[in-house]
């Protein structure tokens, strides 16, 4: 090994050294914010209040895993999806929007719809409950009220005899005092009722495309050849021309107003 190489060695070595000494030090060097440690300790319970504690700290946990459940059932989304989904059934289009985008569209549609009903539980129950002007239960109750105004709006009294039959309870005086075990059940069939009954009309001017379609090929004597393939296009302009989803999504909007 001649002299020139072993100092290029000795100088590649060196430069080693410096790099590893400072990556060591910016490893072990205090952040100027330190990282809180996070932790989940359990301890026996030493009196019953911590008991207590535990239990209800596990029902939260557990109401809201299903809150987006609860709130997708007591919003306009149930109907919405439905009726998306007739849609898509009707035109006969398999997956095509898919569903990831039928849910996205279903979602904002839902957001726009009950913004005002968010926007009178934000002012009634969560920003005096933050000030600290009412407690837990009375902003539960005061953000229950918008909901139970939509609902009931949205509900058919004969869904509401039905639960209220079934709960062997006699019609209130007021709409105020039906409970919320017998309103929002009886909201949710309501809601299901009309997103059937817009099914309906969605299903009619495309069945008809498909039985003109499927006569005339009976008539040519093409009985092999599938009424879908050729009727689709058609239903796929029909549906264009007419601007569908402005339509359906107009019909939505309009329906919760």
């Amino acid at each position: 090994m001649n002299r020139k190489t072993f100092l290029k060695l000795t100088f590649i070595i060196f430069l080693c050294m410096v790099f590893l000494n400072c990556t060591n030090n910016i490893a072990f060097a205090q952040p100027e914010y330190p990282i809180p440690k996070v932790g989940i300790n359990v301890d026996e319970a030493k009196t019953p209040r911590e008991v207590f504690n535990s239990i209800q700290i596990l029902f939260i946990l557990t109401i809201l895993s299903l809150a987006p459940s609860i709130l997708i059932m007591m919003t306009s989304f149930t109907r919405i999806i439905v009726v998306l989904s007739f849609v898509r059934n009707g035109l006969g289009t398999q997956q095509m929007p898919p569903n990831q985008v039928l849910i996205g569209l279903a979602l904002f549609l839902t957001f726009f719809i009950m913004a005002p009903v968010g926007t009178k539980i934000n002012d009634n129950a969560i920003q005096p409950y933050l000030a600290g002007e009412i407690n837990e239960e009375q902003a539960l109750k005061k953000g229950m009220e918008p909901l139970r105004e939509f609902m009931l709006k949205q509900t058919r009294n004969k869904d509401l005899k039905l639960f209220l039959s079934l709960d062997k309870q006699d019609a209130p005086e007021k709409l105020e005092d039906i409970p919320n075990r017998v309103l929002i059940p009886s909201f949710i069939i309501s809601e299901l009722k009309t997103a059937f009954q817009m099914g309906f009309l969605i299903f009619i001017p495309f069945i008809i495309i498909d039985m003109v379609v499927a006569s005339t090929l009976m008539s040519m004597g093409m009985m092999m050849l599938p009424p879908a393939i050729i009727s689709l296009p058609f239903k796929i302009l029909l549906f264009v021309m007419v601007d569908g989803w402005n339509l359906v999504v107009k019909t939505l909007i309009t329906g919760f107003r």
